[in-house]
């Protein structure tokens, strides 16, 4: 374990109402510090709706699944698949057309 920490530095993050210590890569601790934000910013949102209604652990799964939700939408959004189906597709059909002319 000693040995994947090397490079990495300490930082505590402030999540909803703890501090979390983390051993994270220097260029990666910006991203940490917008979880631990976009992460709190939830909870405060399901919180401030459900708390006394529902426990703090299903107000925690309601923000874990919130947070992967959004997760899901980006990769969708960010997927070339499709894309790169249609474009060979294209280049096949050019390819056999020029094929076909020579």
């Amino acid at each position: 374990m000693a040995g994947q920490e090397r490079g990495k530095q300490h930082i505590t993050l402030h999540v909803y109402d703890e501090e979390i210590e983390v051993m994270v890569a220097p260029e990666d601790e910006e991203y940490y510090r917008n979880a631990a934000k976009l992460i709190t910013q939830r909870y405060n949102a399901y919180a401030a709706y459900y708390k006394g209604r529902k426990s703090d652990h299903t107000i925690s799964l309601m923000t874990l699944i919130d947070i992967a939700l959004m997760h899901q939408k980006e990769l969708a959004n960010n997927d070339t698949v499709p894309y790169d189906n249609v474009l060979a597709r294209l280049t096949k059909e050019i390819e056999e057309a020029l094929g076909e002319d020579k």
